[in-house]
């Protein structure tokens, strides 16, 4: 079974360089501006793998001289999102950066309740479930996201060490 990066160890500036340099070179490929305000949304979902609200995000530009209006951060995360460097994560009204953008995949989320870190996990393909309900009923599945929340080892060990 596949360990997922957000909650394992890892070397977390590989990581962050890794998906800016997959962004970069995919807006080259595509002829897409790969801004100086996009890069910096992006820089900031990729610090710690915490879903991030429009305004936090926001609040994090501000420092670095960008301009602290919401259209801003908005029009980087559609064009981020529209481009799969980001995903939305629905329960939580927030973004996370994509850590799997190279391949074809239907994101799966591990969100824990406590310290809302968010973990993708890869994912090919709707589950089976799905895929027999919309057969069933005649149904195109045009995008699935799974989301599922609960506690990350981290976490738990913690509470665990409370409860002690």
């Amino acid at each position: 079974m596949t360990k997922v990066m957000s909650f394992n160890p890892h070397d977390h500036e590989a990581c962050t360089a890794s998906a800016l340099e997959k962004a970069d070179a995919y807006c080259q490929k595509h002829a897409l501006k790969f801004t100086p305000v996009r890069r910096q949304v992006l820089e900031i979902l990729c610090s710690d793998h915490k879903a991030l609200g429009a305004y936090e995000i926001l609040k994090r530009l501000g420092p670095l001289g960008f301009k602290s209006q919401p259209p801003v951060v908005y029009r980087a995360l559609e064009f981020l999102v529209a481009h799969r460097f980001v995903h939305k994560i629905e329960k939580l009204n927030a973004y996370v950066a994509c850590m799997h953008h190279d391949t074809s995949h239907v994101p799966a989320f591990l969100i824990c309740r406590n310290c809302e870190t968010v973990a993708e996990a890869p994912n090919k393909e709707p589950s089976d479930l799905v895929a027999q309900i919309a057969k069933t009923n005649a149904f195109t599945v045009e995008k699935t996201v799974y989301e599922a929340e609960g506690l990350c080892v981290n976490c738990k060990e913690d509470m665990a060490d409370d409860a002690r």
